[in-house]
């Protein structure tokens, strides 16, 4: 969903005529990309994406926000609002000394092939993913 989600980044950016996308070079949260590779090997087993990386030693997340932070206050920006649905991004930054003013969803579509992937990262680390099943259904039981 990595793709996507860049991409309707900078469609944002664009659309509102302001704002950066930084790219940090954290490949599968950090593990590096060859590693990265050897999880997709055991997620093609059957383990989910953080059982992989534990399974591979790594806890289910090595990101660092110290340089996204320091690339923010290059650019003398105050404060951000932040195209997430991982709260540990919104964490890192506050961490930093970066103001998040707000949080911007960002929208993944769900298809067969990734709604396992996205309901594991809700289910297990509190991602703010939201299915479109999951609105109707909150919309059938509110009567909106």
């Amino acid at each position: 969903d990595c793709r996507a989600q860049l991409d309707r980044a900078l469609d944002f950016v664009a659309q509102n005529d302001r704002g950066v996308v930084l790219y940090l070079r954290q490949e599968g949260r950090g593990i590096g990309l060859g590693n990265k590779i050897k999880a997709y090997d055991l997620q093609n087993r059957g383990a989910d994406t953080y059982e992989a990386n534990r399974a591979l030693g790594f806890p289910e997340d090595l990101r660092k926000y110290d340089i996204a932070a320091e690339m923010i206050r290059s650019l003398n920006i105050r404060s951000v609002d932040l195209i997430t649905n991982n709260p540990l991004k919104i964490a890192g930054l506050v961490e930093e000394g970066v103001p998040v003013r707000r949080r911007i969803a960002s929208r993944t579509e769900h298809n067969p092939h990734n709604v396992g992937y996205l309901k594991v990262k809700k289910e297990q680390t509190g991602h703010m993913i939201d299915f479109i099943e999951e609105a109707l259904d909150s919309a059938v039981k509110t009567g909106s």
